[in-house]
């Protein structure tokens, strides 16, 4: 029975991070729509947050933030309570996951430095800018290092492992796209967060499904 009750709450919160990932996915296209003098090119997705619809671009820096609380109670909740809460590889990874996390939740409170016209980059010019880029950029290489850490410590062993794999492979190349339209090619570096992003919220939800497909 106890392990029946594990297999449903994993599966329940499992479902959740996916529906959350599905979620943010939505807002940030109806955001998107709506706020058309925002660029998916040239601009970051956090200029969402500044606007007559911040609030909603707000809650989806919340949401993601709670999905990342989701896919760690799906991992720990794969453990049997009669054994370690797992090795130090996927410890690591989850500590990763909760950090990241919690700076998604920290981007409500510091809103992004939005470019004037002709202007590219993501340079901050306020020092709540400055803030925000430095959350934003912590939480990038935290879910990044996290997700390394637990698909090397899925590895075989979970179904959809090489989707979740390619996520992850797509995730990095985003993060280092960025790094390298920021230095080179700011007109650019929105698409590359958002590349960055896909690979993040893809890597989540294919993880997710795999942990409720197991016994």
């Amino acid at each position: 029975m106890i392990a029946q009750n594990r297999l449903r709450v994993r599966r329940v919160v499992a479902a959740a991070a996916m529906a959350l990932v599905v979620l943010y996915v939505l807002v940030d296209v109806v955001l998107q729509a709506l706020l058309p003098r925002y660029s998916v090119l040239s601009d970051a997705e956090s200029d969402l947050a500044v606007g007559p619809f911040g609030w909603a671009m707000d809650l989806n820096f919340l949401a993601r933030a709670a999905m990342c609380a989701c896919v760690i109670a799906a991992i720990l909740l794969l453990k049997s309570p009669s054994r370690p809460r797992g090795s130090r590889l996927s410890a690591w990874g989850l500590a990763l996951l909760a950090i990241s996390g919690l700076c998604s939740a920290a981007l409500v409170f510091a809103p992004a430095d939005v470019n004037a016209p002709g202007e590219f980059g993501m340079t901050p010019h306020t020092s709540i800018g400055v803030v925000h880029v430095t959350f934003a950029t912590a939480g990038f290489v935290a879910v990044l290092a996290a997700m390394a850490l637990l698909t090397v410590w899925a590895s075989g062993a979970l179904p959809l492992f090489r989707a979740v794999l390619m996520f992850g492979v797509l995730g990095c190349a985003g993060l280092t796209a960025l790094a390298l339209c920021i230095a080179v090619a700011p007109q650019l570096v929105g698409l590359a967060e958002r590349v960055c992003l896909a690979g993040i919220l893809g890597w989540a939800f294919v993880l997710c499904l795999g942990i409720r497909r197991l016994r």
